[in-house]
């Protein structure tokens, strides 16, 4: 998953009031118990010591969670007396989780949302394309391809220039497929995009896939499910197109996995956390990474015993260290405690680092946190994109 929805958390001070709430099921004591949770949120933030206008704040947002809103309820994030960020869950909390803390706390984040890739999704015919973006959110427009309308179907007139057409037709096609690939790839960049799905009948998303880019032909799935036509089904696109966002998130959990347990194989380039592994493990060698930039893809573990050890964090998400001791050398005058996870959940969305969830019976995280690395020191620093 990608934290750039935190962007704002990233630009205001705290310290946070937390909530992590499920959403009261829709009966008749809805109302009464949506109040209860709010109210009971309310006082602990309080108990914790936040001030009134934070907690009343949260106290009325929580007040407003619906299941038509919010169907498995809902995070907010609060700091001098304003609501500065609210998300959906997609998985409800076991129990309600409320905290006042230095940091936003962002550890049950990743477990109570979810990996959520973004996939586009290019309905194809012979004279264009439809894109959709899906995410957990649900499904949006995003745009059209077009190319030439005529002539794009053939004839039998029997006429001696029916020849000629069919070649018209051909080459109308084939100039449109290139036209949709070449839009496809260009929304694919625009839009962030993780996974694409081409769909349409095989002639046409065949041409298109011959097309795209050789990085995109790699990770294009096809479909004759959803096509272009108006009234076309979409239930079976949408599950054609969740099934590819599941598969990336499998694909690259695994890879990261691996990248971790090779680590800790003999004949491996380096202990983890070593300046020539790939890979990084353990608090101290975790903050370095993140302090660094350093970190591509960091990968939690539910109940790991490092993610509640305690740090020292500053302002910024680059002010982060295992001594506080050690902060003064990087401009934070006011040093705070905050736990690991947190501190580097919060550096990965200011670095725009992945975050994958490994499974609570996995043995790799140790500890429950590790990063596959975008650079070690033996590489260098990897090249500033063009």
């Amino acid at each position: 998953m990608r934290l750039d929805s935190l962007a704002p958390l990233l630009e205001r001070k705290g310290p946070w009031a937390t909530a992590y709430v499920g959403t009261a099921r829709a009966t008749e004591t809805a109302g009464e118990e949506r109040r209860l949770t709010a109210r009971a949120a309310g006082d602990e933030l309080a108990r914790q010591g936040a001030g009134a206008a934070t907690v009343d704040a949260v106290t009325d947002y929580l007040e407003t969670l619906t299941p038509r809103t919010q169907p498995q309820g809902s995070v907010v994030f609060a700091a001098d007396g304003e609501v500065v960020l609210d998300l959906p869950l997609t998985r409800a909390p076991d129990r309600a989780q409320v905290c006042w803390s230095a940091l936003p706390h962002l550890a049950p984040l990743p477990e109570l949302t979810g990996e959520n890739p973004l996939c586009l999704t290019a309905r194809i015919d012979r004279t264009g394309a439809d894109f959709e973006l899906a995410d957990a959110r649900g499904t949006r427009e995003a745009g059209q391809a077009r190319g030439e309308d005529w002539p794009v179907h053939r004839t039998t007139t029997g006429e001696p220039s029916e020849k000629h057409f069919q070649l018209k037709v051909e080459n109308t096609w084939e100039s449109n497929a290139g036209v949709i690939a070449d839009a496809v790839a260009s929304r694919f960049q625009e839009t962030g995009a993780d996974v694409l799905v081409l769909s349409g009948d095989p002639r046409e998303r065949r041409a298109v896939h011959e097309k795209l880019p050789e990085h995109l032909r790699g990770i294009a799935v096809e479909t004759s499910h959803g096509g272009r036509a108006a009234g076309s089904a979409t239930e079976l696109l949408d599950r054609e197109t969740e099934r590819a966002r599941h598969e990336f998130v499998q694909r690259h959990t695994d890879d990261a996995l691996s990248r971790l347990r090779a680590a800790h194989t003999p004949g491996s380039p380096g202990p983890a956390g070593s300046a020539e592994a790939a890979v990084a493990e353990g608090v101290a060698s975790l903050v370095e990474a993140a302090r660094e930039h350093r970190v591509g893809t960091l990968v939690v573990r539910p109940g790991g015993s490092d993610r509640e050890q305690e740090v020292w964090v500053g302002d910024t998400s680059d002010q982060v260290a295992v001594r506080r001791s050690e902060l003064q050398y990087l401009g934070a005058t006011e040093p705070v405690p905050a736990r690991a996870d947190d501190a580097l959940l919060r550096s990965a969305a200011a670095t725009d680092a992945e975050v994958l969830v490994a499974a609570p019976e996995d043995d790799l995280p140790v500890g429950g946190m590790g990063a596959v690395l975008r650079w070690t020191y033996a590489e260098g620093p990897a090249p500033a994109a063009p």
